[in-house]
């Protein structure tokens, strides 16, 4: 069993920072790649980033070069830094992995771009 946390997000007015952080508790020995998704109201869950365990990273083309995922193993928790942020980028924020054949979510942290 696999619980992820998360912490961060919030308001921020367009072309602010903020950083949301996903901490894994439980049997987590063997999870290897990390996600972030969001969702915002009316649209389907929508991919952001991925890193693995040894810290290889992918991006959806919407964010790269504004998002930065990361991970600290020792800590069980990995992070999205994100700049440059927009109003189009207001969602709910999701992490997530895969751990065997059970898919885990974290609880979701909303992160709101607006003047």
């Amino acid at each position: 069993q696999v619980q992820l946390v998360q912490s961060g997000g919030g308001l921020v007015q367009p072309g602010g920072s903020l950083r949301v952080s996903c901490t894994a508790f439980g049997s987590i020995v063997g999870i290897l790649v990390m996600d972030w998704y969001r969702e915002a109201p009316g649209t389907q869950r929508e991919f952001l980033a991925r890193i693995t365990s040894g810290g290889t990273t992918n991006y959806a083309d919407s964010v790269k070069g504004r998002f930065t995922i990361s991970r600290d193993n020792a800590k069980n928790t990995m992070y999205l830094q994100m700049d440059s942020l927009r109003p189009e980028d207001t969602a709910v924020y999701y992490c997530h992995t895969d751990l065997g054949r059970f898919s885990y979510w974290g609880q979701g942290t909303q992160v709101t771009v607006s003047s």
